[in-house]
């Protein structure tokens, strides 16, 4: 009988290391895949503040990420020469931005330090586009010298 259940408890133990691995790798890496710089999720647009409607602007050495299984996977690195000076005078600011965090293996994407330099001023968010799915708002941070950050984050209307 003690035999049998050392068997019964290895194999539960080896059951829920399994399954543990496989909900680790799907989260982190399963669902996720590259978006390529001349896919229409790579065109990044912001809304202009005289129209409200979403433009595109410039954008150079796009890498990025998404998932089907979420509309919040969404994440993207850039580089724009238009000036954050110009940028701020056509296109609406967006004052609520919370950047999320990507996946460690996406290491182009630092969502703390995003989120402190938006604090601080040292970056500027940007609207992309409301309601790109419903309940969710494409949001963009632009550096004084160029660098570009765009995530997904629910928006006020989320779960309505």
């Amino acid at each position: 009988m003690a035999v049998r259940g050392r068997y019964v408890g290895g194999f539960l133990v080896f059951s829920a290391l399994i399954t543990g691995a496989a909900v680790y790798y799907l989260q982190v890496y399963g669902y996720y895949h590259a978006v390529e710089a001349t896919a229409p999720a790579a065109e990044i647009r912001l809304t202009a503040i005289e129209t409200g409607a979403p433009e595109p602007i410039l954008a150079e050495d796009f890498q990025g990420i998404d998932a089907d299984s979420s509309p919040l996977r969404y994440r993207g690195c850039f580089r724009t020469p238009m000036s954050l000076a110009l940028l701020t005078e056509t296109f609406t600011v967006y004052d609520k931005a919370t950047p999320l965090n990507a996946p460690g293996w996406f290491s182009c994407f630092d969502a703390a330090r995003i989120g402190t330099d938006l604090e601080t001023g040292g970056a500027v968010a940007f609207l992309s586009e409301h309601d790109i799915h419903p309940g969710v708002d494409r949001v963009v941070a632009i550096y004084p010298d160029g660098r570009a950050y765009a995530w997904q984050q629910l928006n006020d209307e989320a779960g309505k």
